[in-house]
Order: C-alpha cells, then sequence, then structure tokens
C-alpha cells in the first residue's frame, strides 16, 4: 500500500514522528513524504533508514519529496 505523508510547514520532531507512525503501520510498500526543510529532510531520512527502509529524495522547487520504500 503506498502512503502520503505531508509535514510540509513542521519542524522536528513532528515529520519524524509523523513518518514513524506510518511506517510502523506497513510491513512494506512505498511512502511520499512532502518536507520543505533540510533538518526534516535528515531526521525523516535517519530514521526510516534505521528502521530498513530506503529513500530517496528528489527538489521540487522548495519542497522535498522523499520517497521511502521496502
Amino acid at each position: 500500500m503506498d502512503k502520503t505523508v505531508d509535514a510540509r510547514g513542521l519542524l522536528c520532531p513532528e515529520p519524524v514522528l509523523l513518518v514513524k507512525r506510518e511506517i510502523d503501520k506497513m510491513t512494506g510498500g512505498t511512502v511520499r513524504v512532502l518536507v520543505d526543510n533540510s533538518a526534516a529532510r535528515e531526521n525523516v531520512t535517519r530514521m526510516a533508514e534505521n528502521s530498513g527502509w530506503t529513500v530517496s529524495a528528489a527538489a521540487d522547487g522548495i519542497e522535498l519529496i522523499l520517497t521511502l520504500s521496502r
């Protein structure tokens, strides 16, 4: 199942907590995470990779799109 988490405008640790809540429900699939600051990108990436997810990032203007997959 694919999910999207919109964490734009949120400061850490809120983006990490939102993404963690979603990936804890999943055994696999893809999660798109929308963030708008580098701290959120780094922290979400670190947490996801430590949880066994693969992360790729792409910029879309001022937004960053993280794609987590397992």
